[in-house]
Order: C-alpha cells, then sequence, then structure tokens
C-alpha cells in the first residue's frame, strides 16, 4: 500500500509539472531545497513564489524539495527564492530575513539550516589569497556599489522630470520621462538587493504606467497630476537605497502632493513660477 501511495503521488506531482508547463511559455523547470515544517507552509511557499503564467512552485514538506517551472525569459530562479524568502523561508540560496522569519506562526518555525544569505560561485586557491586584506574589502564594497547603481539612472531621471515640471516646461518634462521609462525597464530586478528587491516588486508597475503616462503626453497640468503618485512610489524606493547623497522630501500644501529634491530650497514642480516657493521640507533622507 504504501508503495502505490508513493506511486500516486509521483503521478500527481508529474502531472501537476506538465500542467504548469502547459500554460508557462518557454517553460524551465528546476528542483531546489526550501526550508519549511508543514502544510501551511506548503502553502505560503507556493503562493509567495508563484506569478500567474510566470512561474509555478511545488514544495513537498517531507522532502522539503520544490519544483520551479518558469518562464525563462520573464523570471529566474533567485527571483523566485528571494520572494519566497521575504515570506520567510530559507533556501540553499538566500536566508530570509529574520525579522520575516520571526512573523511566521510557531508551527512553521523550521530550524534555520541556511547559514549564507547569498551561494557564490566557490574561489580558486590562487583568488582567493589574491582577495585578502585590503583586497577583500575593497571587492565588497564594488559590489555592494554596482547595486546601488541599479537604480541611480532611475533617481537621475527623475530629477530631471522634476526640473522640467518646475520650468513648466511639458516638452522636455515628457522626453524626461522617457528617458526615466527606459532606466525603469533596464533594472535588473535579480541583482537589487533584497530590501529594495521587496520595494521595487510592490511599486515597479506604477513606476512604470506613471512614466509612460507622462511620456505620453506634453499637457503639464496631466503630467503634473501623474507626478504626484510617481514621486510617491519613487520615495519608497529612494528610502530603502540609501542614497550616497542627501535628499529631501518636500510637500505642497496646495496639492496636498509630496516630490523629492536634491536640493533643502523649495522649487515647487506642481505649480512652477506661479507659486515657486510654496511647500516645506518635511524629511531628509541621507
Amino acid at each position: 500500500m504504501n508503495s502505490l501511495k508513493k506511486m500516486m503521488m509521483a503521478i500527481t506531482l508529474l502531472l501537476s509539472v506538465m500542467v504548469s508547463n502547459a500554460q508557462i511559455k518557454n517553460a524551465k523547470t528546476e528542483t531546489v531545497k526550501i526550508f519549511g515544517n508543514c502544510a501551511m507552509c506548503e502553502t505560503t511557499i507556493e503562493k509567495a513564489g508563484s506569478l500567474k503564467k510566470i512561474a509555478k512552485v511545488d514544495w513537498n514538506k517531507d522532502t522539503k524539495m520544490a519544483i520551479l517551472t518558469y518562464d525563462a525569459k520573464k523570471t529566474n530562479q533567485d527571483e523566485i527564492l528571494k520572494r519566497i524568502a521575504l515570506a520567510g523561508y530559507d533556501s540553499e540560496k538566500f536566508l530570509a530575513p529574520d525579522v520575516a522569519y520571526s512573523k511566521l506562526p510557531e508551527c512553521c518555525q523550521y530550524v534555520r539550516e541556511a547559514k549564507v544569505a547569498v551561494k557564490t560561485e566557490p574561489k580558486t586557491e590562487e583568488s582567493k589569497s589574491e582577495m585578502s586584506g585590503m583586497d577583500m574589502t575593497s571587492h565588497s564594497t564594488t559590489a555592494e556599489n554596482q547595486t546601488v547603481n541599479q537604480l541611480k539612472p532611475v533617481f537621475d531621471n527623475y530629477f530631471l522630470l522634476k526640473d522640467a515640471l518646475v520650468k513648466t516646461d511639458a516638452k522636455t518634462a515628457s522626453e524626461k520621462s522617457t528617458a526615466l521609462l527606459s532606466s525603469i525597464t533596464a533594472v535588473k530586478m535579480e541583482t537589487l538587493k533584497m530590501d529594495e528587491h521587496m520595494v521595487w516588486m510592490k511599486v515597479v508597475n506604477d513606476l512604470t504606467a506613471d512614466a509612460k503616462s507622462i511620456s505620453e503626453t506634453q499637457d503639464i497640468k496631466k503630467q503634473r497630476e501623474t507626478f504626484k503618485s510617481l514621486s510617491k512610489n519613487t520615495y519608497e524606493l529612494i528610502k530603502v537605497s540609501k542614497p550616497s547623497e542627501t535628499i529631501y522630501y518636500q510637500y505642497c500644501p496646495m496639492q496636498d502632493a509630496n516630490w523629492l529634491s536634491k536640493e533643502n530650497t523649495i522649487k515647487n514642480p506642481y505649480y512652477g513660477s506661479q507659486m515657486l516657493s510654496c511647500g516645506k521640507t518635511v524629511e531628509t533622507i541621507k
């Protein structure tokens, strides 16, 4: 009976994978270990990692192994495992944030066997000897800067768009928003740090829609109205990105809306020269 039961489970799992492959284009299938305990863990892991028509996760609570089926042109294993880590579950590649793990129900708090946040390729003995002392510190700093720089073009183009709105220059605002849209599209989500990745997934669709909307019109009123939402989501992203320069979060009481600026002096993008100094700095981001 046990053998028959195992065979039926294997057939069910195989059929599930076949259905997933049929629904997902450019399907790639991989097996990875994800730590967890129970059926509740299974539900959370599969929900966190799956995306409709893009990614499907099937996790087995007994073996702790997950079958990942995904559209290789739209996502990858790292993106799926990061989403699962953000839900509180370690894999052999990513450690879940402590705060996410601590929020799991008591029955779901598995023994944490994973020891490192990211699995790196093993280095040769030669490379190990070369990367010692200050060299190792320098390498770490460079890698961190590269991650931060992933979002820098997004922020730079946001500020150029803001400056165009301050000048009431709808044509330039449209052009800068087109550049902003390109920089958003160019971001490689899998290279972002964990906290950036979490916020990026939350705001990227709205950022893209707002940038596209502003780029497609030269109606300054419409551009300024859409800029409200764009600023709100850019603020959430820049807060976790730890910019290298001081950024000021400013507020317009007449519009009940905020914007970001590199200077503390108020130059209101919602009114331009009509009420240039209307507003105040409400937060300094360093």
